[in-house]
């Protein structure tokens, strides 16, 4: 049976999908295969935004958004019921609900099931009704209580308004609200897991949990008072941008058209309304960072006023601007538009500027699975605040044998975590680049030093809706930096006959000038390849960094997720035709690698022959690898020359070399050339829906890796962190020296 969380509310606004999302991450650390399941969908005209969002996580959590390793499970699989439904047969409903999820459950080793929304029923009845779903589902219950109360419908509107924003309860108004809803789920008898209060004061976390914890100390004794002992209690503090609406949002709200500006920058949340109904000078001043603004459409000089502000560094950047009335703009003032081409979101709408504003106000933010900044925020939060070990205790859920992607991944990013390195990201003007420098700085994997000028840097960061302010954004062009790193590289690069004129060009080169930061300590190791090309990110390296002691070749390597294990491959990016000492330098450093990684290495020297049975050139040159590899590291299981199959199946393994230790147990593979290996790993990762990452490039004195220029958001979050893990690593081997 599945270990399942029924995560449910005492009323609406509790932020009760930013729960869901932390409690479904955690989960995937530790268990292989987890499902969610929505009750009562919020409607069955539209997708529900919520399982969107976790079926989204669930499945793309990965570096490549492979799914294979989770139960297929479909939008329509994980739904139970509508409203309408339970308004027609309560108990029919009820019945239909317990059905379809022990569908799911069958399928799962864990569900994150979510309570209802509090869409159109009143408060008392739908907590009892969805206690009464936990209870005959056999769910505990993860109790989710709001911090704060929304403000009052249909209040005035000024020229500047908060979005979003809400009153804050006091410690006295939550314990009211936790007796309220303890009593509702003990009438149904359901067991409580747990109690969070989200969007909380964040003056007040400590006062809050304490106000929660007497009331479930003060649980009746007939009904749960042993369990109620150690019931755990957390408070998570309220955010700005995650009760934000984005513009996207407010597109929708005033069911407006945008007509000009970047239409990736709607997912920035608009944090304020400004209310633009007065002269120019007059509103200049009331721009906010953040803010939308809503124009009238006849008023095209204070539009272009909002324009060149929002352009101007001395002025706030603002979220978007709304121009209302339904007048079309002067054709003169269409065509300055045009040839000024805004990237900032302009949306037209036939709403007077009072009604627009209105719905602007009462516009909800909400946790979206196209929503980076609020995803990284909620898991940041949630991670901050909520103990996981406690939570996986409490459910009774220990680590899985098998390693997935996302288990591999969450590894990587805990052991980044410990040691919080300097990595330097020179490709400052990719927004795949800043959109993972914004995770990486949310989750606190890494320090992050962007390579770019500061104001183009922060402007682009601020227009995509990132929180960029605690990276280090470093221009190529610092002058003195410039001169120091040309005099170390003329130093370097003496023998070359290059000279300091020389150098101050090369170094200006953001992949030299990264290098440089990592030779001379200012970084710990660097990132880059999202828009270059290998040669191109690794050729500096090879010039200022240099091998390790005792290496005689830099190498490559992948670290090959499959749906149950991590595998090492290489070299598959490096060299083309390695020696037979250079394939043993090779095999020596991937097991170092797999070491750093947590992966006991057994080595198989891949040859088209295994042991004895062939002869060749090609043969020779791997067993004479294996050879050396036996003599410089006899501490090291090793098997050459193997033939793949061999080495990965124990069934072949038994018939063809029986006596191996490595043989059908292999989890590190050298492969004997370069066209082998990269066709390999490509071949393995789309036919086996394996995911790739890497390459990771070892035997250098600090870390510098190189990505694809294919690379998705999460492939450079990893290679950030896998970076910040060498560095560390490293880092104590000096120590320890």
């Amino acid at each position: 049976m599945a270990r399942s969380i029924y995560i449910t509310s005492a009323e609406g606004n509790t932020g009760k999908s930013t729960i869901a999302l932390g409690v479904l991450d955690t989960l995937l650390h530790s268990v292989e295969r987890v499902g969610v399941f929505r009750p009562i969908a919020r409607s069955k005209h539209k997708p529900d935004y919520v399982l969107e969002l976790l079926l989204n996580h669930l499945q793309n959590g990965t570096p490549t958004g492979a799914p294979a390793v989770q139960p297929a499970l479909t939008y329509d699989e994980c739904v139970g019921v509508t409203y309408d439904d339970v308004h027609t047969d309560p108990d029919a409903a009820l019945s239909r609900i317990v059905a379809r999820y022990k569908a799911v459950e069958a399928k799962c080793d864990a569900v994150v099931v979510i309570g209802s929304d509090f869409t159109d029923v009143g408060s008392p009845t739908e907590l009892a009704y969805n206690a009464r779903i936990a209870a005959n589902l056999g769910v505990p219950v993860l109790l989710v209580l709001a911090g704060r109360v929304a403000y009052g419908q249909g209040e005035g509107l000024g020229q500047s308004d908060q979005l979003g924003q809400s009153d804050p309860r006091s410690s006295e108004d939550i314990r009211q609200l936790t007796d309220v809803a303890l009593a509702e789920l003990q009438s149904e008898h359901v067991s409580l897991l747990g109690v969070v209060v989200n969007r909380a004061e964040p003056e007040n976390l400590n006062g809050l949990i304490a106000a929660v914890r007497e009331g479930v100390d003060n649980m009746p004794v007939e009904t749960d008072a042993a369990h109620a002992a150690v019931v755990p209690v957390w408070a998570i503090p309220e955010d700005a941008f995650l009760v934000a609406p984005s513009m996207k949002t407010i597109l929708e709200a005033t069911h407006g058209t945008l007509v000009q500006g970047d239409p990736e920058l709607l997912s920035r949340e608009a944090l304020s309304v400004v209310v633009a109904a007065m002269s120019m000078v007059n509103v200049l001043p009331h721009l906010t960072e953040g803010a939308v603004v809503v124009i009238p459409s006849d008023r095209p000089e204070v539009l272009l006023a909002a324009l060149m502000a929002n352009s101007s560094a001395t002025f706030p950047s603002l979220a978007g601007v709304v121009l209302v009335g339904g007048f079309d703009l002067p054709e003169s003032i269409a065509q300055l538009m045009k040839g000024l081409a805004p990237s900032v979101p302009i949306i037209r709408t036939d709403l007077a500027s009072y009604e627009a504003a209105l719905r602007i106000t009462h516009t909800r933010g909400r946790l979206a699975a196209d929503s980076q900044r609020k995803h990284d925020t909620a898991l940041a939060l949630f991670e901050q605040h909520v103990d996981g070990a406690a939570l996986l205790d409490r459910l009774k859920v220990s680590r899985a044998d098998v390693i997935t992607p996302l288990m591999f991944e969450y590894t990587l990013i805990e052991r980044a975590r410990q040691n919080r390195m300097r990595i330097v990201l020179p490709e400052g003007d990719d927004d795949r680049v800043l959109r993972a420098a914004a995770t990486l700085l949310a989750r606190d994997v890494a320090d992050i030093i962007i390579l770019g000028e500061d104001f183009e840097v922060r402007s682009r960061a601020i227009g995509l809706g990132l929180d960029l302010a605690k990276a280090t954004v470093v221009s190529p062009f610092d002058d003195v930096l410039r001169m120091r790193f040309a005099e170390e590289y003329a130093r370097l690069r003496a023998h070359k006959g290059v000279t300091i004129d020389q150098a101050r060009d090369v170094v200006t080169d953001v992949s030299y000038f990264g290098t440089m930061m990592v030779q001379l300590g200012l970084a710990d190791g660097m990132v880059s390849g999202a828009s270059h090309t290998t040669a191109h990110t690794i050729r500096p390296s090879f010039e200022i960094i240099k091998t390790r002691p005792g290496v005689s070749v830099v190498s490559s390597v992948f670290l090959m997720a499959l749906a149950d294990r991590v595998l090492v491959y290489g070299d598959c990016a490096v060299n083309p035709d390695p020696t037979a000492a250079q394939l043993a330098d090779i095999a020596i450093s991937a097991s170092e690698t797999a070491i750093e990684f947590g992966i006991e290495p057994r080595i198989a020297m891949l040859s088209y022959s295994t042991g004895v049975s062939g002869n060749g050139a090609d043969v020779e040159k791997v067993r004479e690898a294996t050879a050396i590899v036996r003599e410089r590291r006899p501490d090291l299981a090793v098997e050459g020359p193997i033939q793949y199959d061999a080495a990965a199946d124990a069934a072949v393994a038994a018939a063809k070399m029986p006596e191996s230790a490595v043989a059908g147990k292999a989890n590190v593979f050298i492969f004997p050339d370069l066209n082998t290996g990269n066709n390999t790993y490509k071949a393995v990762q789309r036919s086996a829906g394996a995911v790739a990452i890497g390459p990771v490039l070892q035997g250098l004195r600090k870390p510098i890796n190189d990505l694809s220029r294919g690379a998705l958001v999460q492939d450079i979050v990893n290679t950030v962190a896998i970076t910040a893990i060498q560095a560390a690593s490293l880092a104590s081997v000096v120590a320890a020296v």
